[in-house]
């Protein structure tokens, strides 16, 4: 028998030697979460091994991170409701503790990058990524831009090095780029949600922020997960409109979306292995069904094979501590 491809899998070095994609922790993005306060740790009962931080803890939490090799958080706040309104005022207040979170990241890691969510919900009394008409309850595109601007601005004067539009707005991508612009900040990154479903896979990350909907959903602002095509449509605006890194979201029901832009793009391409993701991971694995570590990595690699440079995932640190 000539062809025998068994040959290239006979030894661990052979199957090393021959590897297509491979996981490092320079691929990693670690989602946090924090709250107002101080010396909180509150664990999210949905995403076991994830916690809501106060900044004293946050700080304690990225020293651990950075020390396995993980250079980059993405930081989300968990906003008290009785701060909340319609027009997410407190997401552009500079003196905000989300902005003071960024602040003090940066001034005890200046080398860790930190990403930043651009997105009303967590401030928005409505839960809504967008302003809510009051007399038709539709979600007001172009008025909404203008605030997620403000945020982006904030964000970046205080100190973020990447902003993430997660509002799915259209034509958010280019308001953003000209407010940085227009302020000074060139050098301020953009990675935009670029292909984001209208998922069920995100119930456990509502859950950390207490930011699901109040009313209706979100389905006339987020993609229909039935479509593909639509994706590259989004990605062509994104490219036009001045996005330096995209994204897929979720991602693993999604990772034909993410081969489809990776082979559509010259871009770096990321997905956000959400929280749904994580949970039902964690649950089988809790319950003896799956090996947990041998399904992170399973789970990672298989991003990377559909063509991602970087993923976003709560499973970070403990990835970074398999693969080191």
């Amino acid at each position: 028998m000539l062809r025998r491809p068994r040959r290239n899998r006979v030894t661990q070095s052979m199957r090393d030697l021959v590897e297509e994609n491979s996981l490092s922790t320079k691929d990693l993005i670690a989602p946090l979460f924090v709250i107002d306060g101080k010396n909180q740790k509150i664990a999210i009962d949905s995403m076991p091994g994830q916690f809501r931080f106060s900044i004293d803890n946050l700080l304690k939490e990225i020293f651990e991170l950075d020390k396995i090799g993980i250079k980059c958080i993405s930081l989300f706040p968990a906003v008290n409701d009785s701060l909340k309104d319609k027009l997410a005022t407190k997401s552009y207040d500079k003196d905000f503790f989300y902005q003071t979170a960024i602040k003090e990241i940066k001034n005890k890691f200046p080398h860790i990058l930190v990403m930043t969510d651009v997105a009303m919900d967590p401030y928005s009394s409505d839960g809504h990524d967008g302003i809510v008409c009051e007399k038709t309850g539709k979600i007001l595109n172009d008025q909404t831009l203008e605030i997620l601007g403000k945020m982006a601005v904030t964000q970046a004067n205080s100190g973020s090095d990447i902003v993430g539009p997660s509002d799915m707005m259209d034509g958010r991508v280019r308001h953003i780029r000209m407010a940085l612009d227009q302020n000074g900040l060139n050098e301020t990154a953009i990675m935009s949600y670029t292909a984001k479903y209208a998922s069920a896979y995100y119930g456990p990350f509502r859950d950390a922020l207490d930011s699901a909907p109040k009313s209706g959903d979100k389905k006339t602002y987020q993609m229909n997960p039935s479509n593909r095509l639509e994706a590259i449509r989004e990605l062509k605006l994104d490219e036009i409109e001045g996005a330096d890194i995209v994204m897929v979201k979720p991602g693993l029901p999604y990772l034909d979306i993410i081969r489809d832009i990776k082979n559509s793009t010259v871009l770096p391409v990321a997905a956000y292995n959400v929280s749904g993701e994580y949970a039902m991971i964690k649950a089988a694995a809790a319950n003896g069904w799956l090996d947990n570590d041998s399904v992170i990595l399973e789970t990672l690699t298989s991003f990377k094979r559909a063509g991602c440079d970087m993923i976003l995932t709560y499973f970070a640190k403990e990835a970074a501590i398999l693969i080191s």
